[in-house]
């Protein structure tokens, strides 16, 4: 594993019109790998003001009160995976702009190997809403899935965000591409 520095980015929403900001949200989100170097992520249906479709998107949430970055990225890895997780490194932070509902989210990225796997504890939301499910793909699987999102408003922010964590995830790890 190599050591390199954390990425940094400030991303805009182009998609929709900006309006006004009236909240941040810190998130923990991480690039979750196993033994062979598979990386996991949630797999979301969503019909709504984002828009409809299938989207692919690193597992991770909302940093509770009172809650550290590490705590947080474990606890929302066993909800939403099932996995319990070692910390690897962080990757970076990433802050970017949801328009249409008037957030800033600061994203902290973590890459973390799956230690175990157990039972998924999905939200009422996550389930029945986004019909989440785990995905398990190669790099170049996952940056496939990414750029095929990139014909879609939120498949872009997507993408624009969570494509250059993939790739400090391989360059990290040094998986070729």
């Amino acid at each position: 594993m190599k050591s390199l520095p954390e990425i940094t980015l400030s991303l805009q929403d182009t998609e929709w019109p900006f309006e006004y900001t009236d909240h941040d949200r810190q998130i923990a989100r991480a690039m979750v790998i196993d033994d062979d170097m598979n990386f996991y992520f949630a797999g979301a249906h969503r019909d709504d003001i984002f828009g409809k479709g299938f989207f692919i998107e690193t597992a991770g949430g909302g940093i509770e009160e009172g809650e550290d970055q590490i705590t947080a990225v474990k606890r929302e890895l066993k909800e939403e995976l099932g996995v319990e997780v070692e910390v690897l490194c962080k990757l970076g932070v990433v802050d970017d702009y949801y328009n249409p509902i008037h957030r800033h989210n600061i994203i902290h990225y973590f890459l973390c190997k799956i230690v175990s796997f157990g039972e998924r504890h999905l939200t009422d939301y996550e389930a029945n809403d986004f019909d989440m499910t785990t995905m398990v793909k190669t790099y170049k699987e996952a940056v496939a899935e990414y750029e095929k999102l990139t014909d879609q408003k939120l498949g872009r922010l997507l993408a624009n965000r969570e494509l250059p964590i993939l790739k400090r995830a391989a360059e990290v790890l040094e998986i070729s591409e």
